[in-house]
């Protein structure tokens, strides 16, 4: 089965960028739509962007329409989350997530953002 694991969050200060990145595991990577979805303490999580399998189509929360960015490289089995104009509110911890509609998503483990002010 496919696994997936992030890294690139941290500490940054309001204003700021952070790129996330996903790697994965396993030879299905390129057949899923994939998903960066946040969740803030003591909240549900809730969705971010999303990608499609080949890359042409992405859509984003209106809450990051305009400073996140969304792009895959397929050959790299690699998803990317380019985080623009950060603001406090954005502090959660994001997840990549390899979509199935017929099956149970896969998620990774998180990593934590943190926007001080």
């Amino acid at each position: 089965q496919m696994r997936l694991v992030e890294s690139g969050g941290g500490l940054v200060q309001a204003g700021g960028s952070l790129l996330l990145s996903c790697v994965a595991s396993g030879r299905t990577f390129s057949i899923h739509d994939m998903a960066w979805y946040r969740q803030f303490p003591g909240k549900e999580r809730e969705f971010v962007a999303t990608i499609s399998r080949t890359g042409d189509s992405t859509s984003y929360a209106d809450s990051v329409k305009g400073r996140f960015t969304i792009s895959r490289d397929i050959r790299k089995k690699m998803l990317f989350l380019q985080m623009d104009n950060l603001k406090p509110e954005d502090t959660a911890v994001y997840y990549c997530v390899a979509k199935r509609p017929s099956e149970s998503d896969i998620w990774g483990q998180g990593t934590q953002v943190i926007v001080s002010t």
